[in-house]
């Protein structure tokens, strides 16, 4: 079943008259329960590419299906609660809330959830101890180490119980160490099948941790291949 369907996708920005072709035709299909990176060098399109599948930006032309709905099948307020409920993110930059414990981040999209209040607390303390931060559940998250910053950036995505991950450059940010452990998680979540992982990153070592790798260079895809033989962490550094 494909949780994602991609045709001919283009994205085009305009700028004092000026038009940049970012997405020039993309095509492809993401089953359920995949792990699939897109990979390319900056400026290739492929976190362009990540926002209109987020739904955080909306294609110039083709279509986009999630679950088999296009952009323009949702109301804006339908749109927010399959952001918030179906979908999660993990960026490189951590966006955690600073001055404030692990456990109120990881609660925070709980807020905008149809999840009962009573309900918040559970579910948060479930979502890091899947990541095995559960000794950290109340320490400030200025007291955690950058590895330790990413994993609570897995567990507030993983809180609604999505069925679709999109990690942007999760490793980027870290040392090799602890972007092992990252991507051992995502790994993991992918693995239980409960979760469509998309890894967005610049490097070969990182996307082959994934079971398919789409290449994307100036707006297009280069290649679309499965991984023969996916690294497991600890076959290597990370870049």
């Amino acid at each position: 079943m494909n949780i994602i369907t991609a045709q001919d996708l283009t994205k085009t920005y305009s700028d004092g008259g000026v038009e940049t072709n970012v997405l020039r035709g993309v095509s492809f299909e993401i089953e359920k329960g995949e792990f699939v990176a897109i990979m390319g060098p900056s400026g290739s399109g492929k976190s362009t590419l990540l926002h209109i599948l987020g739904f955080l930006d909306e294609n110039t032309g083709g279509t986009y299906r999630f679950e088999g709905k296009t952009i323009t099948d949702y109301t804006p307020e339908e749109l927010a609660r399959v952001r918030n409920k179906k979908m999660g993110f993990v960026f490189q930059a951590f966006n955690l809330l600073p001055r404030t414990s692990v456990l109120e981040n990881v609660k925070l999209p709980l807020l905008y959830s149809d999840e009962e209040e009573k309900k918040w607390d559970i579910l948060a303390k479930k979502a890091i101890e899947s990541v095995g931060l559960s000794h950290r559940t109340y320490y400030d998250v200025s007291q955690l180490s950058g590895g330790e910053k990413q994993r609570v950036a897995i567990a507030r995505a993983l809180v609604n119980n999505p069925e679709l991950i999109f990690a942007d450059e999760p490793t980027g940010n870290l040392d090799s160490k602890s972007g092992e452990s990252v991507i051992g998680i995502l790994q993991k979540l992918s693995e239980e099948k409960e979760h469509t992982i998309i890894l967005i990153t610049h490097d070969t070592h990182t996307a082959e941790h994934a079971r398919r790798i789409i290449r994307i260079l100036d707006g297009q895809i280069a290649s679309d291949e499965k991984v023969a033989n996916q690294r497991k962490p600890g076959d290597g550094k990370l870049k």
